[in-house]
């Protein structure tokens, strides 16, 4: 069995693609070999900034015969039917095979198709690939139609097995395909033939070319670290970087310089930042003082001054680079310490527009602020702190130094607070109310940080809500999914925080309705196919908003596909009019509602990689006080460890047993069977034995469920199986006798009740 080898060599390729394209290249290559009808036993695929390469092992020499047997129309039928069988199948008329069927006689083809060279099929589907080849962003050059990610040189395409090596007859565009390639663009450019991939890639490695990637990586990471511990510093790690970097060179030589002095004061995350960005350098730190002093460089060749001239032209550009960070730097921290302080910058960010429906970044700190106040006191924080933090916390975004590296964002922040001589935890919250930004991410604990995360994300989610900008699918422009997630790792992070997201979502909304009212904005509800025309008589903005609110369907309407723009001269009625146009917007409750569905399906998938399952999580959401994620959460672990005893798995059998009987009974009978069974009429031991226990347990179960102790009530729970199981057994619910059947089954209502207290067991799958 052959071996192939393929090599596209090419100017270099941008390192962020390169990974993928190999991946793609084995993908393709290897799909198309196998729909042939070549099967082979392992496919490799590597690159580096100016090939891409794959090596196919176990290759069949050529795809195998296929034959293929094919019914066709009876005997007898028309010509025109028979002539387009024959067409369809390749054969004449001659070649059919007549066989009775208990339909009557019908022709039967019987195609074969011989196998075809492994070489011919190889070009074929490779001349296939590379000219549908799905880079991100693609090139033509010279006057031909091949498009590649930067121009294509060579094409190596071998087969090569005990025998000896042949190459695969291609020719793109007059790049013929051939057993060459070429090693290091400046150590070893001559041409280089090879006859397999071992040879290949030991040639390669000669001519100063390091084939995998990952190899790549683990030499510059090695040299890295060696070199920084023999200086007393450690390299700070950045793995994004370091595949980055591996993607720039084929000969990997690390070289570390020195950060002149002037610049050693800087924040070391803009020093890190800065030379990440603009250099492609790995930052050094001393880890006595955390300061970066250093800067690793990889180099993609060996130089006879071992580097000296490279590094120090390094240097000299990020002199120049760091150079701009610290003007950046000392203008921002003499605005922060100026009297004006941050302030001037919120004052700047009046201009900045956030969202054309939602207004500027000032009016949102604004409402941010506001929420913030309200949020305080519940998560523990003090509230004059809270609100400071709010308005402060999105001033760094007019800051010089942000403007020029945005991820910077929120650190700066913390910086300019405590310049400026801020409270600390107005400083920290400064940096963390953008946290936690993804699943991974830490979760602040300072309550001021947490209240000014939680306005932050609430504000967010709420003003995309009231405009009817939500996540569609896979799309979500506005990260709304992750401001949810947020919002949930705040909340449940602490078990001491208890928040009400009703009351809060309302809240915002209301902030949101005087933000529409300032902007001279106002948003009507009106249903679908409706008009509405304003008032002759509506003189003021008084009048028109309490006309509206006067007509009934616009009161009652839940639709927001109409907008009515009208214009606040009145600045003194603004107080009242936000009174009244909560009820204008959107309905504040329905949109609440909705929101806090949306949080819940998020909470759904936090859960889940928790290991709690999506039918325990329906089946506490079902209950009272859902909207407080603590207590919903501590019901729903609670839930799911008890389902997974042998206890909880056999009453929750007889849970819905119960409910199946007493949900059939009702609706056949008409009636609700819920006043409460009477034990005079019980006839059986097992049945009295249910009636005490069910007393018992709803003693045991309801001050545990007030008391939030879901253990215990779990536990009253798991005292109700015995009874119920044997209840079971022993009583026919269904009796002859009306009045014995009638108490049986307010019974069963009694177990329902009592199960339900904990959660909508109807919820929980079998």
């Amino acid at each position: 069995m052959p071996d192939l080898l393929i090599e596209l060599f090419s100017e270099e390729i941008p390192a962020r693609m390169q990974t993928r394209a190999a991946e793609d290249l084995k993908k393709r290559v290897t799909d198309g070999l196998v729909e042939a009808g070549l099967t082979y036993a392992g496919a490799a695929a590597l690159s580096t900034p100016r090939r891409l390469t794959l090596a196919v092992d176990g290759l069949l020499a050529e795809s195998p015969t296929v034959r293929e047997e094919r019914k066709g129309p009876k005997v007898g039928a028309p010509d025109k039917a028979i002539e387009g069988f024959l067409r369809g199948a390749g054969l004449t008329r001659d070649q059919l095979e007549e066989r009775e069927t208990p339909k009557g006689a019908v022709y039967f083809a019987l195609i074969e198709k011989p196998g075809r060279p492994a070489a011919e099929i190889i070009a074929e589907v490779l001349e296939d690939t590379i000219r549908n080849f799905p880079w991100p962003k693609s090139m033509r050059w010279g006057a031909g139609s091949l498009r590649w990610v930067r121009p294509l040189h060579s094409i190596l395409c071998i087969l090569s097995d005990e025998n000896g090596a042949s190459v695969v007859d291609l020719d793109i565009d007059g790049i013929k395909a051939g057993n060459t390639t070429r090693g290091h663009r400046f150590m070893a450019p001559d041409e280089i033939t090879v006859s397999g991939f071992d040879d290949y890639a030991a040639k390669l490695k000669r001519a100063h070319v390091v084939l995998d990637a990952r190899e790549r990586a683990e030499t510059i990471w090695q040299e890295a670290t060696n070199q920084a511990f023999a200086s007393g510093l450690d390299v700070v790690e950045d793995k994004g970087l370091l595949a980055e970097v591996a993607g720039l060179v084929e000969w990997p030589v690390v070289l570390m310089g020195a950060i002149d002095q002037e610049f050693l004061e800087l924040p070391p995350e803009v020093l890190q930042t800065s030379m990440k960005e603009h250099q492609k350098f790995f930052s050094v730190k001393n880890p006595k003082t955390g300061r970066i002093e250093k800067f690793i460089t990889v180099a993609n060749r060996e130089t006879a001054d071992n580097g000296a001239t490279i590094l120090a032209g390094n240097q000299k550009v990020l002199s120049a680079r760091l150079a701009d960070a610290k003007f950046f730097w000392e203008n921002d921290l003499r605005t922060a310490k100026s009297e004006a302080g941050m302030s001037a910058w919120v004052e700047n960010l009046g201009n900045v527009t956030f969202h054309n429906k939602l207004g500027t970044q000032a009016a949102r700190i604004d409402r941010i602020a506001a929420l913030a106040r309200e949020i305080a006191p519940v998560v523990g924080a003090d509230a004059d702190l809270a609100e400071q933090a709010a308005r402060v916390a999105k001033a760094d975004l007019s800051s010089e130094m942000v403007y020029e590296f945005p991820e910077l964002q929120g650190l700066m922040g913390r910086y300019y607070a405590e310049a400026a001589g801020l409270p600390q935890e107005v400083a920290n919250a400064c940096e963390q109310h953008y946290s936690p930004l993804g699943p991974g991410d830490d979760v602040p604990s300072e309550p001021v940080s947490v209240a000014v995360a939680l306005a932050d994300k609430l504000d967010t989610l709420t003003g995309f809500w009231a405009i009817d900008e939500k996540p569609t699918g896979s799309k979500d422009p506005f990260a709304l999914r992750r401001a949810a997630l947020g919002v949930i790792r705040l909340i449940t992070a602490d078990p001491a925080v208890r928040v009400r997201l009703k009351s809060l979502a309302s809240s915002a909304i209301q902030l949101l309705s005087v933000a529409f009212l300032q902007r001279g904005v106002l948003y009507a509800s009106v249903p679908t196919g409706s008009s509405y025309n304003l008032p002759d008589g509506g003189k003021t903005p008084q009048t028109v908003v309490r006309k509206i609110l006067n007509e009934k369907e616009l009161a009652n309407a839940v639709s927001s596909e109409f907008k009515l723009f009208i214009n606040f001269s009145q600045q003194e009625e603004l107080d009242d009019n936000a009174r009244l146009v909560s009820q204008v917007l959107p309905e504040r409750k329905q949109l609440a509602d909705d929101l806090l569905s949306f949080l819940h399906d998020r909470l759904k998938v936090f859960l889940r990689d928790q290991g709690i399952r999506h039918d325990v999580i329906d089946a506490c959401i079902a209950m009272d006080g859902n909207d407080d994620l603590t207590l919903l959460v501590k019901r729903a672990r609670a839930l799911e460890d008890f389902l997974k005893t042998e206890d909880g798995e056999n009453l929750l059998q007889g849970f819905k047993r119960a409910n199946n009987i007493l949900s059939q009974a009702e609706e056949k009978d008409g009636v609700e069977y819920s006043y409460g069974a009477d034990r005079k009429f019980a006839e059986d031991d097992a049945e009295r034995a249910l009636f005490d226990a069910l007393e018992a347990g709803g003693a045991a179960i309801s001050p545990a469920i007030e008391a939030e102790d879901f253990a215990a009530a779990m536990r009253g729970m798991a005292a109700l199986r015995a009874p119920v199981d044997a209840f079971f057994e022993a009583v026919q619910v269904n009796a002859e006798n009306e009045v014995l059947r009638r108490n049986r089954l307010n019974l069963l209502s009694q177990i329902r009740q009592v199960c339900g207290q904990v959660a909508d067991l109807t919820k929980v799958e079998g």
